[in-house]
């Protein structure tokens, strides 16, 4: 019972610095949704980083490794390094001033003023939430994941997912956007020092790094495609190892999806000045190394320990933990890295669920009464009471959803890629229209649905030598905002003129 007791002081210690990060809550609205705009650069690498390192980046990652090898390490980290930079440069600090210009707290408050229409919110706001869903999910699968190996099935999946997201809501209600900055910047340091001690134990216990390499099957060293035949007690797998090469460059389109995370741009509204975006632009792609290298790596040594058995890929999500309780017997430092793990995990849900709420209470709640009918203490409560709810649904989702992490994960991060033109248009091209912007989201959404129901709702799927589907529906988004927006009436030239001065001003 050491790392559950360890893993409990984690999420008491949590819950305490929640608590705290109210003391500094000013009781506005404001600053429950983007914390008075007062983050500094250290905390906002720590925020946004955290809050994109999810269970997919730890658990995920681990487990796709054990079922493709040592390509999944260039489907997603090499990638995302260089694409994320240069989505927070050309599309967070632009977005940012906006916010600080018109006092903008979530993303359709900018479409709605951006494209001149308020039904276009209504438009966007399922969307929006039924893509976080599944985001959300990948923490609560993650969780169960985790724990449950560790208290050697003691502690189901179902309970260690209601217990983190319980813990997560305490500290959102204390102290809002601040308190998941806090938490978040804890929690990622956590996470990316539990993850070096883990890759460290990991590969003193094999032998060392040339050890634990040379005892792998070549096959998952290779990004080439192969086929490799497992063992297992209902006889023999056929499993592809490797990544096909149209894979690797269209898994590029996926990390795009960071332009249009609705908790990300809550983050970037959150930031002192522009100058607090440099070092997120720096250093950002060095910390996913730190992450990422380990994680693919443990998971692809994990097919050569003879003590793990054959694995589904839907069970391939548990390959971290058992590498961990197997290998690391020293109970103490078993539960500090249960606790790192969770870390990761719960760094993006607090985000996630503050956004939700932040999006209801503004472009719904508040678009259609009216804001002066509330009180700022009655504007946050509303927040916290949808918070409560979509935590609810999500979970019960989480009950019978797809298991597999990875896999859920690509799928929310295609369906906010395929969104990206739409953001792009509205920040850097003046002919961009409403209608255009109707027929972008209505277009990449209906490919989307399309491709996930032939993936049997969650499953990995890829189309003619290994083309990922996030491909069609970035697409056939990008091409409908092109050619509706041309057969349409262009934007006014007052709107014109406010989301294209002569000179942004990003130095404030």
């Amino acid at each position: 019972m050491t790392p559950m007791v360890i893993v409990l002081c984690y999420l008491a210690l949590l819950l305490g610095l929640g608590i705290a990060s109210n003391r500094f809550f000013r009781g506005t609205s404001r600053d429950f949704f983007v914390a008075s705009q007062s983050i500094g650069s250290f905390m906002l690498l720590m925020a946004v980083f955290g809050t994109t390192m999810t269970a997919f980046a730890l658990v995920g990652s681990t487990g796709k490794a054990y079922v493709r090898g040592i390509g999944v390490y260039g489907l997603m980290a090499s990638a995302s390094g260089l694409i994320h930079a240069a989505v927070f440069f050309l599309i967070g600090i632009r977005l940012w001033s906006f916010g600080k210009r018109y006092g903008y707290v979530s993303q359709i408050q900018f479409f709605r003023d951006r494209f001149g229409s308020s039904r276009f919110g209504y438009f966007l706001f399922p969307i929006l939430v039924g893509l976080v869903i599944p985001y959300l999910l990948i923490g609560v699968l993650g969780a169960g994941k985790v724990i449950s190996p560790i208290s050697e099935g003691r502690v189901p999946p179902w309970l260690a997912g209601l217990v983190v997201c319980a813990v997560v809501l305490v500290y959102i209600f204390a102290g809002g956007s601040r308190g998941a900055t806090w938490a978040n910047t804890f929690q990622t340091l956590v996470f990316m020092v539990m993850g070096v001690v883990a890759f460290s134990l990991i590969a003193s216990k094999l032998g060392g790094l040339q050890a634990a390499t040379q005892q792998t099957d070549p096959a998952y060293l290779s990004r080439a495609v192969q086929n490799v035949e497992i063992q297992t007690r209902e006889g023999t797998l056929i499993r592809e190892v490797g990544v096909p090469p149209l894979m690797f460059l269209t898994y590029f389109f996926v990390p795009l999806s960071v332009g249009m995370f609705p908790h990300l741009f809550q983050h970037w509204l959150t930031a002192k000045s522009a100058r607090s975006f440099k070092l997120m632009v720096i250093a950002h792609p060095i910390c996913i190394m730190i992450v990422w290298v380990p994680c693919v790596l443990i998971g692809v040594w994990a097919t050569g320990v003879k003590e793990i058995p054959p694995l589904a890929e839907a069970e391939a999500g548990k390959v971290l933990a058992m590498m961990v309780n197997l290998l690391v017997h020293d109970e103490f430092v078993t539960g500090l890295l249960t606790a790192g793990i969770l870390a990761a995990i719960m760094s993006s849900l607090d985000s996630q669920f503050l956004c939700l709420g932040t999006i209801f209470t503004n472009d719904i709640v508040l678009h259609v009464a009216g804001r002066e009918r509330f009180s700022d203490r009655q504007i946050v409560w509303i927040a916290r009471g949808f918070i409560i709810a979509i935590v609810a649904v999500t979970y019960v989702i989480s009950l019978v959803a797809p298991k597999n992490i990875f896999d859920l994960a690509v799928w929310c991060f295609s369906g906010f890629a395929s969104l990206f033109p739409l953001v792009f248009a509205a920040l850097y091209w003046k002919r961009a229209t409403v209608w255009g912007a109707y027929a972008s989201v209505a277009s990449a959404m209906l490919v989307w649905f399309y491709f996930f129901h032939l993936s049997e709702y969650g499953h990995e799927y890829a189309l003619w030598g290994g083309v990922m589907p996030v491909t069609f529906c970035f697409l056939a988004g990008a091409g409908a905002m092109v050619l509706v927006s041309l057969l349409t009436r262009p934007p006014s030239p007052a709107a014109i003129e406010k989301f294209f001065p002569q000179q942004l001003e990003i130095d404030q």
